[in-house]
């Protein structure tokens, strides 16, 4: 059976263990990482957005991920983590984006995903302010990022996605054994 319409709006940022600039965008994910494995938390919140007929307005996800080395060579471990205000159809829904499985952007990289450690519904806090964007997930993920500002006055920009990764505004569209990795950043 075919997935759902989908389309989601608002914030995206991320954030890795990388000491500098990840070099995996910009390497077609065959650098290594400056760690020599990579912990990433990527954050998501729906600003407008619906899955089929289930709206998303407001909700937040976060994939949580693990590369024991160069992204692309794969045996990745992925968790999801969706908001707790969320309705069993929209659990189910940020499930379908979040892992891949309603096609879209994250569907790519679901070849290098060799542990799927399943989905959690926990309270997700994030924080704006202007370039800005924080997220604690207790007990599972804490970051900060900055963004730069883009050549659009209104744009922004990603310096990678490291500790330092800038916060993003997007978005995003979809056609018809171990535990979830926690990601710490500085303040």
């Amino acid at each position: 059976m075919a997935s759902p319409q989908w389309k989601i709006s608002g914030d995206y940022f991320e954030a890795c263990s990388c000491d500098s600039v990840c070099p995996c965008p910009t390497s077609g994910l065959a650098a290594r990482p400056t760690q020599g494995y990579c912990d990433a938390g990527l954050v998501f919140h729906v600003e407008r957005g619906s899955y089929g007929s289930t709206p998303l307005d407001g909700l937040s996800f976060a994939v949580l991920l693990h590369t024991p080395g160069a992204m692309i060579a794969g045996n990745w471990t992925v968790g999801l983590i969706v908001d707790e205000r969320a309705t069993a159809d929209q659990r189910e829904a940020l499930t379908a984006i979040g892992s891949g499985q309603g096609g879209g952007p994250m569907a790519a990289v679901g070849p290098l995903v060799g542990t799927f450690a399943g989905v959690e519904a926990k309270p997700i806090r994030i924080e704006r302010s202007d370039m800005r964007r924080s997220v604690s997930i207790a007990g599972m993920l804490d970051i900060a990022v900055e963004g730069i500002p883009g050549a659009s006055p209104t744009g922004r920009h990603s310096a990678g996605g490291c500790r330092r990764a800038a916060g993003l505004r997007g978005e995003a569209r979809a056609p018809g054994g171990r535990k979830s990795p926690s990601v710490q950043s500085p303040r």
